[in-house]
């Protein structure tokens, strides 16, 4: 156990995996438990949630559980409301939580873009309205926004609506950090390249005629390392960025891909 936030209070949305192994949120959940911090684990899936819960007491980790649909405005304000009971406070927060389906402009129904819109960009927007009153009492705070290179890259399996929402996540994170600077609050964006996780198997293998196999395959040859990352690539990189290490960066928008974006 390491003590790099140590005594930091932390809420994390997409807290579980959508599938079995280890997601990004799981991983940054974890991450954050072993550096010292207390980790609310936010997830509309509560046995997901649970899962990572048990993750982190295994290792002697302090948590706890919270249902939420994060792009609904009145859960939003509910996870800020129980984490002050629980916690008092809010010094990190982690927003993780993601959907993507594939399809171009014309296979992209009108139903499934508002819906990326709403969990991918909404959410964030919503649990960043929420958090930074508290985070402006104390003066102090840092946002972690989970981008992607697919917001400033178009890849081989095309996913319109994942990309617009991901580009909006950049300038969401932009704007918050340049207007809330000068009060001791700091956001930055990460944007992971091809991560190996349950939702890109669970989001993209139809575009792969549902080999999952293959398209893991052919993900990791399109990567400069010859393999995708890992979510713990991500889960470090958060630590960093939401830790006092990283004090003077702000607005930031940081990939972590293994060098892809250098070559698309």
């Amino acid at each position: 156990m390491g003590e790099r936030v140590k005594g930091k209070t932390v809420i994390i949305t997409g807290a579980g995996s959508v599938g079995p192994g280890m997601g990004n949120g799981k991983a940054s959940a974890i991450v954050y438990a072993r550096e010292g911090a207390r980790v609310m684990l936010v997830d509309r899936d509560l046995g997901a949630a649970e899962h990572t819960r048990a993750l982190i007491a295994d290792e002697g980790g302090q948590s706890i559980t919270f249902r939420a649909d994060v792009s609904q405005s009145s859960d939003c304000r509910s996870v800020i409301e129980q984490c002050i009971r629980t916690y008092g406070r809010i010094d990190i927060l982690h927003n993780n939580v993601g959907i993507e389906v594939a399809g171009g402009i014309d296979e992209i129904s009108e139903a499934d873009w508002d819906r990326m819109m709403a969990v991918n960009l909404k959410s964030m927007f919503l649990m960043c309205k929420y958090a930074i009153g508290p985070m402006q009492q104390q003066r102090s705070g840092s946002i972690v926004n989970i981008s992607s290179i697919n917001a400033i890259r178009t890849l081989p399996a095309l996913s319109i609506a994942y990309s617009v929402s991901k580009a909006g996540v950049i300038a969401l994170t932009r704007e918050i950090a340049v207007q809330y600077a000068s009060k001791g609050i700091r956001a930055n964006a990460i944007l992971p390249g091809m991560m190996n996780t349950p939702m890109v198997a669970a989001s993209l293998a139809q575009a792969y005629g549902g080999d999952v196999e293959e398209m893991m395959r052919q993900r990791d040859a399109l990567c400069p390392t010859g393999k995708q990352g890992e979510p713990w690539d991500t889960a470090w990189l958060a630590l960093f960025l939401a830790s006092d290490e990283a004090k003077y960066i702000t607005g930031a928008a940081i990939v972590v891909d293994g060098g892809l974006t250098c070559r698309v």
